[in-house]
C-alpha cells in the first residue's frame, strides 16, 4: 500500500521500526520492534509493543496520545517513554524514545512484503504430574572458567526441561534450593568462594513446577555435594520490601498467562541499570533482589498479591553484585545519571528498602565435598 492512501490523524494499524541500545560487549545491538495501534472505545488509541528478537509477549503500554501530529507513548517496565512526530502523508513516525538517555527511534508503516512477523507463543508445555518426585536425570557439574568475558556475571535460568547457571557457588544455589541468603549460611569458605557451571535435565515427563525444580536442585546437593546441615535461629540483618507511603507507582497488573516471571535480568547502559520486569510477582522480585544484588536476606512485606509489570533504573556501588557490579559505558549525560537502587526503588516504583535486625533461619553445614565427577 502507498503512504499516500494513508491519515496523518488515523495511526490504527501495525508500525515497525529499529532501536540501537548498545551494552557493554555489545556495542551495535538492535532491537526490531513491532508497534500495533489501536483505537480505544474513548476514541483515544491503545498500542501493544513487541520487542519481536526477545519475546513473543507484547509489553504493555500505556500513555498513548496523538495531538496534532505528535504521537506519545509510555513502557511503565522499562521506565521509558517515546515522542515522535508523523509524517504529513501518515507513513512514518520519527522520534526519540527515551529511557535513560535519549535514543533515534523511527516508525514506518510496513507493507504486506516487508512487515516482520511476530512470533507466536509457544505452546504451553504439558505440566509434570503434581504428584511426581523427579530428581535430575542428567546433571553436569564443572568448575565455571574465570577467563570467559561473563566470569563474573552470575546467572539461574530455566529453559524448557534445562536447569542452567552459570559462576554460582554451591552458597547460591542452597540459596535457591532453600530460600537462605548466603550471609544465612555458615560452612567451609569454599563454599561460597568456589564457582561452578551447572546444566540439569529432569527425568520423567512434562515441564516441572517451581516447586519439583527446587526439589531437584535440594537431590542434587544431597547427592553430588553430599551435603548435611541443621538449622539454628539467630539475629540476622535484612531488608524489608515494603509499599511506601503514596503507594505503588509505574506498576501494572500482568496480562500474562505464563506462571513464570520474565525480565528479571539487568540491562546496562549509559544511565545505569535497567530491569524489565514483567509478569512478576513481589516474593519474586524480593528474591531476585537477595539472591543477585544486596547483600543480605530481602523480605516481602508488600501485601502486594498478584503479578506486575515494572521497571525502574539505578546506578549500583561496589557493595552491591557481590561486589563486581556491572561496568556501565560512559554516561552520555550526566544530569541524567539514575539514582542509587535504594532512592531508585522508591521514586520510581513508590517501594522501599528498610534495614531491619531479626531473628531468622540459619543453616548450618554439618558436612559438605566439592561435587563428584560427572
Amino acid at each position: 500500500m502507498a503512504a499516500s492512501a494513508y491519515n496523518s490523524h488515523d495511526i490504527a494499524g501495525d508500525w515497525q521500526g529499529t532501536l540501537e541500545f548498545p551494552v557493554p560487549g555489545h556495542p551495535n545491538a538492535k532491537y526490531r520492534l513491532v508497534l500495533r495501534i489501536a483505537k480505544a472505545p474513548d476514541g483515544g488509541w491503545t498500542a501493544l509493543n513487541y520487542s519481536i528478537d526477545q519475546s513473543p509477549e507484547p509489553m504493555h503500554t500505556s500513555d498513548v496520545s496523538l495531538k496534532g501530529s505528535t504521537f506519545k507513548f509510555s513502557i511503565p517496565s522499562l521506565h521509558g517513554s517515546y515522542e515522535g512526530t508523523v509524517s504529513a502523508d501518515g507513513g512514518s513516525i520519527h522520534g526519540v524514545w527515551t529511557q535513560g538517555g535519549p535514543l533515534t527511534l523511527n516508525f514506518v508503516r510496513p507493507t504486506k512484503e516487508t512487515a516482520w512477523d511476530i512470533p507466536a507463543p509457544p505452546a504451553p508445555p504439558k505440566p509434570m504430574a503434581a504428584d511426581a518426585d523427579p530428581s535430575f536425570a542428567v546433571a553436569t557439574i564443572k568448575p565455571s572458567n574465570p577467563s570467559t568475558p561473563s566470569s563474573q556475571t552470575k546467572t539461574i535460568r530455566v529453559y524448557g526441561r534445562q536447569y542452567l547457571t552459570q559462576n554460582t557457588s554451591l552458597a547460591d544455589l542452597i540459596e535457591v534450593a532453600y530460600g537462605v541468603h548466603p550471609s544465612q549460611i555458615k560452612g567451609p569458605s569454599w563454599v561460597a568462594a568456589d564457582k561452578f557451571d551447572l546444566v540439569g535435565v529432569p527425568d520423567g515427563e512434562g515441564q516441572p513446577s517451581g516447586t519439583q525444580w527446587l526439589t531437584m536442585v535440594q537431590k542434587l546437593l544431597a547427592v553430588r555435594f553430599k551435603l548435611a546441615f541443621h538449622r539454628e535461629k539467630r539475629d540476622v540483618s535484612m531488608y524489608l520490601l515494603s509499599v511506601g507511603k503514596s503507594g505503588p507507582k509505574n506498576m501494572t497488573v500482568s496480562e500474562s498467562t505464563s506462571p513464570f516471571p520474565s525480565g528479571l535480568e539487568f540491562i546496562p547502559s549509559a544511565e545505569g541499570l535497567s530491569l524489565p520486569a514483567r509478569n512478576t510477582a513481589m516474593a519474586q522480585f524480593a528474591q531476585m533482589l537477595q539472591q543477585v544484588v544486596l547483600d543480605r536476606p530481602v523480605i516481602d512485606k508488600t501485601g502486594l498479591a498478584g503479578r506486575f509489570d515494572f521497571g525502574f533504573t539505578f546506578t549500583p556501588d561496589e557493595s552491591q553484585f557481590d561486589g563486581h557490579p556491572p561496568r556501565l559505558p560512559t554516561p552520555t549525560n550526566t544530569t541524567n545519571s539514575s539514582p542509587g537502587l535504594f532512592d531508585a526503588i522508591q521514586q520510581q516504583l513508590g517501594l522501599k528498602l528498610t534495614p531491619e535486625t531479626a531473628p531468622a533461619d540459619v543453616l548450618v553445614i554439618d558436612h559438605v565435598e566439592k561435587p563428584s565427577a560427572n
